[in-house]
């Protein structure tokens, strides 16, 4: 008997040599080709998605590391800026005849309505709603106890420069950021590295080598003692103040955002300037700025303008210290205003014909050292994180694929 197929059969089957399984299940795929590559193809299409999702993971988060070096950037040269610009003018309006510690203090905040135009244009109906905040009455204290504090601060480091050699209050408001440090420590729970010691020490020591510079400044007196104690106060307070902020930031505010930035700056500046005005009429000192005005050396259109821009530069320079607290931390915010401290003496010998001696060249030397020390740290810190974000989302990843 003959094993083999006949002509017939082998027209019937023409891949003979294939198991009859085998073929049974082409023809099956042949009578239903979408049945049955619809898993194959519905693997396909999970995996596109998924390699799509990750990589708009990355583009956000590409888009969300730009931004925030930009922004820290940005508030950075605010600081460095406004610091600088209010600096001279105060010390403008003092060479030229003022001497109201009140209006001085008044200064610090009464620009506060200038934000009014970026918050509006910040307000848009296409803008994101912002995370909801704590119960109104909780911010609402707080932004009127801060208000209070910066408005007593205000009023300790005016006393205190009337009181003290300009090289003494320098090196006085050096301490601000050894107490910063303290207290960041201890509110905000802020970790030191060798690079952070580092960088508090080199900036604490360019602020305060300005003191040793043989200063001819009259202003000490018999009260020297006094304003010792008051600037001492005053830098501690104001330690304590940013450190406050970014605790607001993050049990009240809760939210990063730019909007978020200048209502906590217009809030408690309106707050600060009404006791300031306040304090003004209590102590009778409006009574002589008209006297004042008329006796400035630059006449009274300087007298106003000076006292103008020397408010806008206040304000400049708190909204950049508060977009710092609320990008990074109170410590960075007062690791940047430290080192504003030796670049006013720079744009002096600009601008006043200042001596440009050796000892603001080293004090400018060591406060960029200090500048870029905490900077390197912060960075590395920064890779650290985006390290492990990364070992993290390739776990997750193998967890879903497992």
């Amino acid at each position: 008997m003959e094993h083999g197929c006949t002509a017939d059969e082998q027209l019937k089957r023409p891949n003979a040599s294939i198991p009859a399984h085998v073929e049974d299940a082409d023809a099956e795929e042949l009578r239903h080709p979408l049945t049955s590559t619809a898993a194959m193809g519905d693997t396909t299409m999970e995996e596109e998605e998924e390699e799509e999702e990750e990589e708009e993971k990355g583009r956000r988060r590409r888009r969300w590391r730009w931004r925030w070096w930009v922004a820290v950037a940005m508030h950075s040269v605010l600081v460095l800026s406004g610091q600088s610009a209010a600096t001279l003018l105060g010390r403008f309006y003092y060479d030229h005849g003022g001497s109201s510690m009140w209006l001085q203090t008044l200064t610090l905040s009464a620009a506060f309505p200038v934000l009014f135009l970026p918050r509006l244009l910040l307000f848009t109906p296409q803008s994101p709603p912002l995370p909801p905040p704590s119960p109104l009455l909780k911010l609402g204290l707080a932004y009127v106890g801060l208000g209070l504090i910066t408005a007593v601060d205000s009023l300790l480091y005016s006393y205190g420069l009337l009181y003290l050699t300009v090289s003494a209050y320098s090196l006085v408001c050096a301490t601000q950021l050894g107490f910063n440090a303290v207290f960041s420590y201890f509110i905000n729970g802020e970790k030191f590295t060798d690079l952070t010691l580092n960088s508090l020490v080199l900036l604490t020591f360019s602020a305060a080598i300005l003191a040793v510079r043989s200063d001819d400044d009259p202003t000490a007196g018999r009260h020297y003692g006094l304003g010792f104690v008051l600037t001492l106060a005053a830098s501690a307070l104001y330690s304590l103040i940013l450190s406050l902020m970014e605790l607001t930031f993050e049990k009240l505010v809760r939210s990063r955002s730019l909007r978020a930035v200048l209502d906590m700056q217009i809030y408690t500046a309106a707050v600060s300037t009404a006791a300031a005005a306040a304090g003004l009429f209590i102590s009778g000192e409006y009574r002589g700025l008209r006297r004042e005005a008329e006796g400035f050396g630059r006449g009274e259109v300087g007298y106003v303008m000076t006292l103008i821009w020397a408010s806008v530069g206040w304000q400049v320079t708190n909204v950049g210290l508060v977009g710092l607290i609320s990008e990074v931390s109170a410590l960075f915010s007062n690791v940047i205003s430290t080192l504003g401290i030796p670049i006013a003496p720079v744009f002096a010998v600009i601008l006043f014909k200042d001596k440009m001696d050796g000892v603001k060249v080293i004090s400018l030397l060591l406060a960029i050292w200090g500048f870029i020390s905490y900077f390197y740290q912060h960075y590395l810190d920064y890779k650290a994180q985006k390290k492990a974000t990364v070992l993290g989302e390739r776990g997750d990843a193998r967890d879903a694929s497992a």
